[in-house]
């Protein structure tokens, strides 16, 4: 599958999900206008905020959401496969960080919750306890799409190599890792942690990320990156909102993974503990 064309929408996604919503059904266009079969947005594309009471205020059942009902209509509108990176959706008394795979007709193909929490003291006194407000998801969610298989992750989830491994020797050849990064943790790990995924993966990676200070005081790191299977950076974002592209060929997976064949080569180690 030569040439095919794909994009990462970066995002700096506000307090006023509407305005949010607006914003990337802009970008998710602009994306499939030049050319782009496959669009991916951030995490929590419609909504960032950190305070627990203005969280709930603004976000509903996943069936009343207005982003998803939009985005929805934008991909059936331009014919595209798009990754909704992820939506904060109501789930009983807790939040699902949950992604969303839309198909060409607007139809939900595969939704994912996030698995990981991140639960974090910061050095520089932020605090997060996801935990607390969200339910993580409980299972994998590996999709067939109209430009390859497509493995399903969140943001943390990249800390995680099982999750990618498992993926890859379930037959992905593309992973989605949208992000709302720390500027902090990303500067340090962001561009590591994507290509290293790729390289024990030999999958692409695609990762469209939200950067910039956003209203509620959050700074995420932005850098939107899609990386082929040998590691190699194809497009890569700045901190501003925008739209990055690159053109895959599913071909250089079988090429990577037969240059450095380690998903046939797991083996079962004890563990001496002395």
């Amino acid at each position: 599958m030569a040439g095919t064309r794909v994009a990462c929408v970066q995002m700096r996604s506000g307090r006023d999900p509407a305005t949010n919503r607006d914003d990337a059904v802009r970008l998710v266009s602009e994306a499939a206008d030049a050319g782009a079969v496959f669009v991916q947005t951030p995490e929590m594309t419609s909504l960032v905020e950190r305070e627990r009471n203005r969280l709930f205020e603004n976000i509903h059942r996943q069936e009343d959401d207005i982003a998803l009902a939009a985005l929805r209509e934008t991909a059936r509108a331009h014919g595209i496969t798009l990754q909704i990176g992820s939506l904060a959706v109501r789930d009983g008394d807790k939040v699902a960080n949950r992604a969303f795979l839309i198909d060409p007709q607007g139809e939900i193909a595969a939704q994912y919750d996030k698995i990981h929490l991140f639960d974090v003291d910061l050095p520089n006194g932020e605090t997060w306890r996801e935990s607390r407000t969200y339910q993580g998801g409980e299972r994998a969610v590996l999709a067939r799409t109209a430009i390859g298989r497509l493995g399903l992750s969140i943001c943390y989830d990249i800390r995680f190599p099982y999750l990618y491994r498992a993926y890859a020797q379930a037959g992905a050849e593309i992973i989605g890792a949208p992000a709302c990064f720390t500027r902090q943790t990303g500067e340090a790990h962001w561009h590591v942690l994507n290509r290293a995924r790729a390289i024990e993966t030999g999958c692409f990676m695609i990762s469209a990320a939200q950067g910039g200070l956003h209203e509620d005081g959050r700074e995420s790191y932005g850098h939107s990156l899609i990386i082929d299977p040998w590691g190699r950076i194809l497009a890569e974002g700045g901190t501003e909102p925008g739209v990055i592209m690159a053109e895959i060929d599913l071909d250089d997976v079988t090429l990577a993974r037969g240059r450095v064949p380690s998903l046939r080569h797991d083996r079962d180690v004890g563990m001496q503990v002395l």
